[in-house]
């Protein structure tokens, strides 16, 4: 049988990456086909090396090669890092940092929002995307609801381009769905989703990427360690022990074998609250300790404690970030914490 590119490419649909479900050829990761005689050579570009998904895939294409042109073919597969091919939705960011929490209800998309501003006012470049699919709140929190993102085409697919507000390109599920509109939506429609809010987008270049995660540990944390150059991951909890209780599994997730990620630190939210009129009291109205007692378990730090103010959600709720505010307390406490999490960054 004469071998042809042509026909090799056409048996390569059958190979699937799952992560992102589909055919390495639609995934545009085949980079090159080299054929001498009944040998063939496949390059693969892979969003990281380490993926166990490489050996998956480098069986996958040489039984299917086998099938189709026959068990005399001689197969390679030749595994590309995206990073050495200067490709991927995310080239040109630096730094992507994940925030993540065990469960809701903890500021998770208040931590996110306001670290990227901290980090921002630090003369950083700062993207945030908002991958709470099924609760989308930043565009809420940086004024930009009922705005759409611009698209362009780029060799002939379409790709968006984050809306910015304060200096910040801005990406949510949120630009796409009604206020009221339910997402009734199984695991497979949720990675797509995600997926094309990581790749089908121009990030440009970025010093930071923050990306708000939806609580837990689903598809979309699985898919993000998995697919995905991930330079570290926040916790984000309150001082309750039922709170860290949850963020220590969020936590363990990343520390498996096959999705590992930095953890960089934890973030504890709602510390504690200082009345106005008495600026010397704290009142440690969820308890102390626990956050304490989780970072250490995890041998890891706290990156800072942001206390109990109303006019963090009242900011929120008008679109403005708190920490846009240089005079605060929150924003202090954020620009401490985005400092940490440079430290944090310059030594793993």
């Amino acid at each position: 049988m004469y071998i042809t590119r042509k026909v090799v490419s056409e048996a390569l649909k059958q190979v699937i990456f799952f992560a992102k479900q589909d055919n390495i050829v639609n995934l545009n990761m085949v980079d090159d086909i080299e054929i001498k005689g009944n040998e063939v050579k496949v390059h693969i570009v892979f969003p990281k090396l380490d993926d166990p998904a490489v050996g998956i895939i480098y069986n996958s294409v040489a039984k299917t090669l086998k099938q189709e042109l026959g068990e005399d073919v001689k197969v390679d597969v030749v595994p590309i890092a995206e990073a050495d091919k200067g490709r991927g939705p995310l080239a040109g960011v630096k730094n992507v940092i994940a925030v993540i929490a065990g469960k809701g209800g903890v500021g998770k998309s208040t931590v996110a929002a306001n670290l990227a501003v901290s980090l921002l006012k630090a003369g950083k470049s700062v993207g945030v995307l908002d991958a709470d699919i099924m609760g989308p709140s930043v565009p809420m929190m940086f004024g930009v609801e009922g705005q759409q993102p611009g698209v362009i085409e780029r060799e002939g697919k379409p790709i968006m381009i984050p809306i910015e507000n304060y200096g910040i390109k801005i990406l949510s599920l949120g630009f796409f769905v009604q206020p009221d509109q339910a997402l009734m939506w199984r695991g497979s429609m949720i990675n797509k989703a995600f997926n094309q809010l990581m790749e089908d987008s121009d990030w440009g270049t970025l010093d930071y990427l923050v990306i708000d995660m939806p609580p837990g540990t689903g598809d979309i944390q699985l898919t993000l360690g998995q697919s995905y150059n991930v330079r570290g991951t926040i916790l984000v909890t309150t001082p309750q022990k039922v709170a860290t209780a949850d963020v220590r599994r969020a936590a363990m997730m990343y520390r498996q074998e096959s999705l590992t990620i930095p953890l960089l630190g934890i973030v504890e939210n709602m510390a504690y609250f200082v009345p106005e009129d008495m600026p010397d009291k704290k009142y440690y109205i969820f308890g102390k300790g626990a956050t304490d007692e989780l970072a250490q378990e995890l041998d890891i730090p706290v990156l800072g404690r942001v206390p109990i103010v109303e006019k963090v959600v009242e900011s929120g709720d008008n679109g403005a970030p708190i920490t846009l505010d240089d005079g605060s307390s929150v924003s202090e406490a954020f620009n401490e914490i985005a400092k940490n999490v440079e430290q944090r960054l310059e030594i793993l």
